[in-house]
């Protein structure tokens, strides 16, 4: 999926492992197919779960960004009605992997991906309520970043440039671009940053009988544009658990159509993106963007 990208095999984990955590030596390890793009999964016994990174970068730049993703965990932990990964443990490079890597508390479910909650009324209003609880923790005086999505929609015009030239043989470009010309001059509400999980796409949302059972990939947790959770409503649902959300988070228009763009700037991604290197991802832009276009025709 990645230049360079680092391969990660069963043998180098079980190494990894017994080498550095023997008190688990004696729990299998398994890989766990992911149609996430950052991290190679393994499961450890039944409790916890391994992450490696698979971008090569320097071993200290990636320390840092495992600390603050399991920072960020244990911020969001308890903090909702949901449960949410813990940080267990930091790994260390060995065995012929470079940089260090996670251990976190392993979670019951099946990922939205394989049990499509897109239908599902009550998904919708447990889903509203996890992006309610999560607006509802102090921010702290912390700002957006200034980095990826959640701040200024234009600051993303030549990323959304480079998808436009790379789509052109996969998507109706042209009339994307008129979608995003309206959407990029949404200007940005008076309302405060709150805080985001910030990517609630159905890699990350765990399903068990049409209720969300869990979130994942926590680690971005941040202050942000009020409306980059909404990303949601169009990654996840269909129209009419869609409005359910809408109404449960009393989203002016203001919010939801900005929350919309955020959706179609992150779906342009990851259609051309992955389109040969991860399908699963791709299709779930595309579907994305089709939700996106049907609604902008019955509006």
């Amino acid at each position: 999926m990645h230049a360079n990208q680092l391969t990660v095999s069963l043998e180098t984990v079980r190494n990894l492992v017994d080498e550095q955590f023997p008190q688990w030596r004696s729990l299998p390890i398994r890989s766990i197919p992911s149609q996430g793009t950052v991290n190679a999964i393994f499961r450890i016994g039944d409790q916890f779960t391994a992450r490696f990174p698979l971008e090569p970068r320097d071993a200290e730049s990636t320390r840092r960004w495992l600390e603050a993703e399991a920072e960020a965990a244990r911020e969001l932990v308890g903090r909702t009605g949901f449960a949410t990964p813990e940080p267990v443990a930091l790994g260390e490079p060995g065995s012929g992997y470079p940089l260090p890597w996670a251990v976190q508390t392993w979670l019951p479910g099946a990922v939205a991906t394989d049990e499509d909650p897109g239908e599902s009324v009550a998904f919708a209003h447990d889903l509203a309520e996890f992006v309610n609880d999560v607006r509802a923790i102090d921010t702290r005086g912390r700002r957006f970043s200034g980095g990826g999505r959640g701040g200024d929609l234009q600051s993303h015009d030549a990323w959304m440039e480079t998808c436009f030239r790379n789509s052109e043989r996969l998507l109706d470009v042209p009339r994307l671009r008129r979608m995003w010309a309206a959407m990029r001059s949404l200007p940005r509400s008076a309302a405060k940053d709150v805080m985001n999980h910030s990517d609630l796409i159905p890699a990350n949302v765990l399903v068990s009988n049409g209720r969300l059972a869990g979130i994942l990939d926590v680690g971005g947790l941040r202050p942000a544009d009020p409306a980059l959770d909404l990303v949601s409503a169009w990654h996840l649902l269909e129209a009419g658990p869609r409005q359910v959300l809408r109404e449960d988070l009393g989203c002016n228009h203001l919010e939801w159509e900005r929350g919309k763009a955020w959706a179609f700037a992150q779906a342009m991604g990851v259609v051309w993106y992955y389109i040969e290197s991860n399908p699963a991802m791709s299709r779930m832009g595309q579907r994305t963007l089709e939700r996106i276009m049907t609604d902008e025709l019955s509006a």
